[in-house]
């Protein structure tokens, strides 16, 4: 479709009609960035005045900033965890939200080793659908002609549950890729994948990630671009072809499809895409049989223009392995969301992983901001929270958000730096989840719950007599998948009795069935994070960490032995100590039972 010539974004040059009037209304958004704001305050407010929650607080329907930050407290998940109970058991009335929550949406997050329970409306996923609707009219502005092709992306839904109300508990974007906004989308040729909706909503993920790659490799030359949510979900994916690349290969050759594959819907689609085709299938065989994998993205997906998946946070470390499979190829990060809200998106998305800054849409919630000093909030003295046009740049915050959906003043967890703004709207770089030590893919372990798991596991060796004295930890993403490394320094009393290799592989195990339901399920269902894996060092090799330390400067009185470590001669030196390595000898127990 022809661009009207007098249509034009500060942004740059959309590419079409519709793509004006995605960037228009966010021209509208981030200039009155605060007026919204206090709308969208207003709003919540007004329809929420009445539920259970807000009234306790005594507003009087007010409905403006200052009253609402003076009467409403600050709250984390564990503070609402009795009322969102209360609703996950059977209760219709209106506890937080005026509304009729619709569903659950699990947050990667824990409480108790459980995923969050994060309550959502009907409506709200018309609220995100719309951020949505602007990711590819930003893209276009950067990288042309993405309507001459497709897009290879791996999407999968995960396993739900249901509260004893009846209402489904299930990740965010499993919701949506089941939701009406997205089976009945339109179609608009920039965003056409070569995945048939079937293979993505297929349960198995085996049989979901079997089907989308064969697809993928059907149209490899319609390929303009590759992506996943995570970068670890396209590192898997790479490693998924080099597992079954034979098989893939054979069923392009013969035109018949695996029979492991046995969900009707998706035998249906693929009937209409599999073609015999013996050139294509050696061309696979010849690319995948050797041992070299560099650049492999770019060899079987030639026109590939750049990489789609979060690399900002936990995910940077997944960097290098993505750049050795696709020589180098640019990954552009596109949006900033939560089980909790959507945030905002990435208006200038081709950049360095390291330079990505999410600009805030300031009609998706109303958002506070927690100068962060890694302090917790105190109860007595509640700090002042600041609005979006309070915000300086350079300064890190953390963020709280009141949701159409019934969150007040709720702590998200994630921590921000302020890059800029873009009109009157702040542009942030994602840090980090706080307190999170230890993360794979959607896991997030902090140090409490890796602490419970060292207790746990020590259990099994007090009939050996032996002890740990220290231990520290790091996310292995050289493996595919990849997996939790700790290393253990024992103390054995009686070496004559010392733990044997089978008992240091049921402390692995021990572990892992004290980690949460996130990570278990990971383990288990998802297939994403590999077998917990422990490096037992010789005895003193926490004292060198230590003489390490504080030849670097660390101060000998407040040096605390690092429960996470990632700087490279640490790691050299830990590494070096290793007298026995030992893994998980099975699965973590984990279903996807019902929710009580």
């Amino acid at each position: 479709m022809a661009v009207d010539s007098t249509i034009s974004s500060p942004l740059g040059p959309p590419a079409c009609e519709k793509d004006a009037k995605a960037l228009q209304f966010i021209e509208e958004m981030t200039k009155n960035a605060d007026l919204v704001q206090a709308k969208v305050l207003e709003q919540i407010l007004s329809r929420n005045a009445e539920t259970e929650y807000l009234s306790k607080f005594d507003l009087k329907n007010a409905t403006d900033r200052e009253t609402y930050k003076s009467k409403v407290p600050v709250v984390n998940y564990e503070d609402l965890q009795p009322y969102i109970q209360r609703i996950a058991n059977g209760d219709r009335s209106p506890i937080l939200s005026s509304h009729p929550i619709s569903e659950f949406l699990t947050s990667s997050g824990t409480s108790a080793g459980e995923r969050k329970l994060m309550p959502t409306i009907a409506e709200e996923w018309d609220r995100r659908q719309k951020l949505y609707s602007l990711l590819m009219p930003v893209m276009n502005l950067y990288v042309p002609n993405l309507n001459k092709g497709k897009g290879l992306y791996f999407l999968f839904i995960k396993a739900e549950t249901q509260t004893p109300s009846g209402l489904v508990a299930r990740p965010v974007l499993t919701s949506y890729y089941k939701s009406s906004q997205f089976r009945t989308r339109p179609y608009d040729p920039h965003n056409v994948y070569t995945s048939p909706d079937e293979t993505i909503l297929c349960a198995n993920s085996f049989q979901s990630m079997y089907s989308q790659m064969l697809c993928g490799l059907i149209m490899r030359l319609e390929v303009l671009r590759m992506g996943a949510v995570f970068a670890s979900g396209l590192v898997r994916a790479v490693k998924f072809l080099q597992l079954n690349w034979r098989q893939l290969a054979h069923d392009i050759a013969t035109g018949t499809l695996n029979s492991e594959i046995s969900d009707p819907s998706v035998r249906e689609c693929i009937a209409e895409i599999l073609k015999p085709d013996p050139e294509l299938a050696q061309f696979i065989t010849d690319q995948c049989s050797g041992e070299n994998w560099e650049g492999i993205i770019v060899r079987i997906w030639p026109n590939t223009k750049y990489l789609d998946v979060i690399v900002t946070g936990a995910m940077a470390q997944y960097i290098p392995t993505l750049d050795y499979y696709s020589n180098e190829l640019p990954k552009y990060c596109t949006m900033y969301a939560s089980s909790e809200c959507y945030f905002g998106l990435n208006l200038k998305p081709v950049c360095m992983p390291s330079e990505v800054s999410y600009t805030i849409m300031p009609n998706m919630g109303y958002f506070e901001f927690l100068p962060h000093d890694d302090q917790s909030v105190s109860r007595d003295s509640p700090p002042r929270l600041l609005d979006l046009a309070e915000l300086v740049v350079g300064k890190e915050y953390e963020l709280v958000i009141s949701t159409y959906a019934g969150l007040c003043r709720y702590r998200v967890g994630d921590i921000l730096r302020v890059t800029g703004f873009y009109n009157s709207a702040p542009q942030f770089k994602f840090l980090r989840r706080k307190n999170v030590l230890l993360s794979i893919d959607a896991d997030k372990t902090n140090e409490e719950e890796l602490q419970n798991a060292i207790d746990n596991a020590s259990v099994l060796l007090r009939e050996f007599n032996t002890s740990i004295v220290e231990y520290t930890s790091f996310s292995d993403t050289k493996t595919i998948p990849g997996h939790y490394v700790i290393y253990w320094e024992l103390l054995a009393k009686d070496s004559a009795n010392s733990p044997t290799h089978e008992v240091l592989d049921q402390c692995c195990l021990a572990m892992e069935e004290s980690f949460n339901t996130v990570y278990r399920q990971g383990r288990v269902a998802d297939n994403s994070i590999g077998p917990l894996e422990i490096r037992v060092v010789k005895n003193g090799t926490f004292e060198e960490l230590m003489d390490y330390a504080i030849s670097r400067g660390a101060s000998i009185n407040q040096y605390k032995v690092p429960r996470c470590v990632s700087f490279t001669p640490i790691m050299e030196l830990l590494d070096s100590r290793v007298i026995s390595t030992h893994f998980s000898p099975a699965a973590p127990k984990w279903t996807p039972e019902r929710r009580r």
